[in-house]
C-alpha cells in the first residue's frame, strides 16, 4: 500500500499523514510544513539554504552524493603532431627519427657554411672605409644652442 506524503517546504523532509501543518501564504499558495521548527523559521523567513540541518543546504554544499553519483571521468585530450611553416609533417618525423650524432654533425656543417659566409662578406667590405658618416654629430635637445 502506497501511502501519499508530503514534501515540508523548509526542510525538504517527508511529511507523513496526520503530521504537520499547511499554511497558505497570502498569495494563495499552500505551504507544508513538517514541524513547529519549520514553521517557525519559514514565518521569520529564514532561507533554508543557510540551515545546515535542511535538505537545501546539504544540496548547496554537495552532502551526501558520494553514494549515488561516482566522478565524472575525463576524457584526456589527445596530441596532434602538426605541420610548421617551413617543414610538413613528413619531414618533421624524419628529423625525429634520425640519429642524434647524424643531426649534430648537420649543424656542425650549417654552422660551419655560415662562418664561411661571414667571412666572405668581411673580407668583400675590409676594401670600403667604414666609421665615417656624412651627417653632423648629434646634439641633445636639452642643451642650448648659440
Amino acid at each position: 500500500m502506497v501511502i501519499a506524503t508530503e514534501l515540508c517546504a523548509m526542510s525538504e523532509y517527508r511529511i507523513w499523514p496526520g503530521t504537520g501543518k499547511l499554511f497558505v501564504r497570502r498569495d494563495g499558495k499552500p505551504i507544508f510544513l513538517g514541524s513547529s521548527k519549520a514553521q517557525s523559521l519559514t514565518l521569520q523567513r529564514k532561507k533554508p539554504a543557510k540551515l545546515v540541518w535542511t535538505q537545501a543546504w546539504r544540496r548547496l554544499h554537495k552532502k551526501g552524493l558520494s553514494e549515488t553519483t561516482l566522478k565524472k571521468r575525463r576524457t584526456r585530450s589527445n596530441k596532434v603532431q602538426r605541420a610548421v611553416v617551413g617543414l610538413s609533417l613528413d619531414d618533421i618525423k624524419k628529423k625525429a627519427a634520425q640519429k642524434p650524432d647524424f643531426r649534430s654533425a648537420q649543424r656542425e656543417a650549417a654552422l660551419k657554411e655560415v662562418k664561411d659566409r661571414k667571412k666572405a662578406n668581411k673580407a668583400k667590405s675590409t676594401g670600403k672605409v667604414t666609421g665615417q658618416s656624412v651627417r653632423a654629430p648629434k646634439v641633445p635637445k636639452n642643451v642650448k644652442r648659440r
